[in-house]
């Protein structure tokens, strides 16, 4: 794994909050209860561009659309998945083994904000709180659900690694994984 150094700081993991970050934010209901969430295009594509520099792991506190979550996450992309409150997700990082001080985090709830004032760098949606958005050190043009998290992938490139140049992109170079994950 190759390790970020800007300014000092090594990055060394990504973690992702999925409701309205991966996806649109919307929950979809009948009378059988949540029954479907909408996830948008090009984030899968983008974090295997991202894979081989940082740890990739996603969090979400919707317990009635877990299994939703879980069959998108790690069953189709095949990231890993965890179940933690926005309250204790700065604390869940310490004692699973990510250090905040070299994490990226990105959400969009109101609580959010909190867990960016405790990590390396914090990004936001386009359609983020507000107040979250203001404390965010990056903020998308694009929405959750809809290319956020590959804008994201793309600024952290530039950002902390070597920027993409996507017109030039070799497959080659991602050691299979998009070929087998795509296929």
């Amino acid at each position: 794994m190759i390790h970020a150094m800007n300014k000092k700081m090594i990055i060394k993991n990504f973690v992702l909050d999925v409701d309205g970050v991966l996806t649109d934010g919307t929950f979809h209901y009948t009378t059988e209860g949540k029954v479907m969430k909408v996830f948008g295009p090009d984030d899968t594509d983008a974090l295997l561009l991202l894979k081989p520099y940082l740890n990739i792991c996603f969090v979400t506190g919707d317990k009635k659309g877990f299994e939703i979550t879980r069959k998108r996450v790690e069953t189709d992309m095949k990231f890993p998945l965890h179940q933690v409150s926005t309250f204790e997700r700065l604390h869940w990082l310490k004692e699973n083994g990510f250090k905040p001080e070299e994490t990226i985090y990105m959400g969009d709830g109101i609580f959010d904000a909190m867990v960016f004032m405790g990590v390396a760098y914090g990004i936001a949606p386009a359609n983020a709180f507000y107040f979250t958005k203001e404390k965010a050190n990056f903020v998308t043009q694009a929405r959750g659900g809809d290319s956020a998290v590959a804008e994201a992938v793309l600024h952290i490139m530039e950002k902390f690694f070597e920027p993409l140049d996507l017109t030039k992109a070799s497959l080659h170079g991602l050691g299979g994984e998009w070929g087998k994950i795509n296929k």
